[in-house]
């Protein structure tokens, strides 16, 4: 299982997150699809090959083709999207908030799963790359269409959790070949 290889792979002093990784993951109260769409995006946007590689396989088995490629597009438009706002919230001319954006994100609108699966894991991905405007607009959108806070922070929490994996996993990496 890649739950198990990832925290076999964790060292001792990130004990915590080989705990929290079963538990976010393993322990999850979110449906199959919420899950493991969320875990696919995260690990996508974690950007870290080891923690993809682990989690990818598990995720497409539990995944129907169309969300396992909505959770995908998820993580592709965010990764965009996060730049872009984020960006035009940090700046302090609030003319730059005015502006068309004038980017495609054609699949926000027609993501090919129930739309609050999509933007949960849009909400997710943003965690990670830490946008806050997106992770406010997601967030209403998500409670809109019937989920609880509850939900939203166990999307948070699997973003954060896989985003500590892979920043250990990762910097392990370079350290073993120094």
């Amino acid at each position: 299982m890649a739950l198990d290889t990832l925290k076999s792979a964790l060292p001792d002093y990130a004990k915590d997150l080989k705990l929290n990784l079963g538990s976010v993951i393993g322990n999850s109260d979110l449906p199959q699809q919420q899950l493991w769409g969320t875990v696919l995006a995260c690990a996508i946007a974690s950007r870290s090959p080891i923690v993809l590689r682990e989690l990818e396989p598990e995720a497409r088995s539990y995944l129907k083709p169309e969300a396992y490629t909505a959770a995908k597009a998820a993580a592709a438009v965010m990764a965009m999207n996060n730049v872009y706002y984020r960006t035009r919230h940090l700046l302090s001319d609030p003319e730059y908030g005015t502006m068309r954006a004038g980017l495609r994100m054609n699949v926000i609108g027609n993501p090919g799963v129930e739309k609050t699966d999509f933007e949960l894991w849009s909400l997710a991905v943003s965690a990670i790359n830490g946008c806050g405007a997106c992770l406010d607009s997601h967030e209403q959108v998500v409670r809109k269409g019937g989920a609880d806070r509850e939900t939203v922070q166990e999307a948070f929490k699997i973003a954060s959790v896989i985003q500590a994996v892979a920043a250990t996993l990762d910097a392990e990496e370079v350290l073993a070949g120094l």
